[in-house]
């Protein structure tokens, strides 16, 4: 594990509003536990803010994606954490984590 990600704080998942606020760092070992914060929260989401989140690895794109599928068209992402703009671009996603079309 690289240094980054062993200082990487834990991540925290809460509901503000329309928004489903991340923050911390979504790495794989955070995602099992953001699925359990996350719970029943995504009724109504339509943001989902990452600008408190300070790293997100493949396993954090795996589900920010599954995320924004599950809370419907529209979600739009605040912010653009360390490592997410380079995991989009190499699993071809688009702006709101849906494949983009080729």
């Amino acid at each position: 594990m690289n240094d980054a990600r062993a200082s990487a704080s834990p991540l925290t998942v809460a509901r503000d509003g329309d928004a489903l606020v991340l923050t911390g760092a979504l790495v794989r070992a955070s995602v099992a536990g953001a699925w359990a914060q996350v719970g029943k929260s995504l009724a109504g989401v339509r943001r989902i803010d990452l600008r408190g989140v300070t790293l997100v690895d493949s396993a954090g794109v795996a589900l920010l994606a599954e995320l924004a599928a599950r809370a419907g068209n529209g979600v739009t992402l605040d912010g653009s954490p360390a490592g997410l703009n380079e995991l989009r671009a190499a699993y071809r996603l688009d702006a709101s984590l849906a494949f983009a079309n080729a």
